[in-house]
């Protein structure tokens, strides 16, 4: 039976109430009262999560994929780390700072990992490691522990957050290209997120 003209549409929009396109990067002070949250709780492997993601800019698959062997070895974590993306299968590099290194290497001691073992083992028996859509529930634990609006924020927040700091503090895209793995720079213009103002500020530091 054909709904008449006149009869108004009773469907709701699948994105009402909801933020839709991309989820923001977290702030300085965001990024601090996550990490202070996770320490107060003593949470080692959510703590060791958190810093990971924001150093290696990596999407959740691979973040989720990461054995122990990938970020260490002969006991200790390494100050810089290399993976194949499964995207886009081209390699990508990340540094891994000391205060990641140190939370990774207690989280990695805690938990009595080998350097075979997934990183983040998974606790549900049918899984390895931790799937994508286990991290989004984790994420949005942290986004709500510290009082902000969790649909704002998910997984790829983490990824963009140091990329982010990255080009606002040296406009170089080159750079945050490479470091995202990016195969072209449209990607990581339209990843940024970069507008006209962003644009017409840099063309203005230049005069010839």
């Amino acid at each position: 039976m054909f709904r008449s003209k006149k009869e108004p549409d009773k469907r709701k929009p699948w994105n009402k109430g909801k933020l839709v396109g991309q989820k923001a990067p977290f702030s300085m002070q965001e990024i601090w009262s996550i990490r202070m949250r996770l320490q107060t709780i003593d949470n080692r492997r959510d703590l060791a999560l958190f810093n990971l993601a924001i150093d290696s800019k990596l999407r959740a698959c691979d973040l989720m994929a990461l054995r122990v062997s990938d970020v260490a070895s002969g006991g200790e974590v390494l100050s810089r780390a290399t993976i194949r993306q499964r995207k886009t299968k081209r390699p990508v590099r990340f540094e891994i700072t000391p205060r990641t290194r140190k939370s990774v290497e207690e989280w990695i001691d805690a938990a009595q990992l080998g350097e075979g073992d997934y990183l983040f083992p998974s606790r549900v028996r049918r899984s390895q490691h931790l799937s994508t859509r286990q991290y989004a529930r984790i994420v949005n634990q942290w986004v709500r522990s510290v009082g902000l609006d969790p649909g704002a924020y998910g997984t790829h927040s983490l990824r963009r957050t140091k990329a982010t700091l990255i080009y606002r503090r040296t406009k170089n895209l080159r750079a945050v290209q490479l470091l995202l793995g990016h195969s072209n720079l449209d990607s990581t213009v339209r990843y940024l997120g970069i507008e006209i103002d962003d644009a017409l500020e840099m063309s203005e530091q230049i005069d010839v």
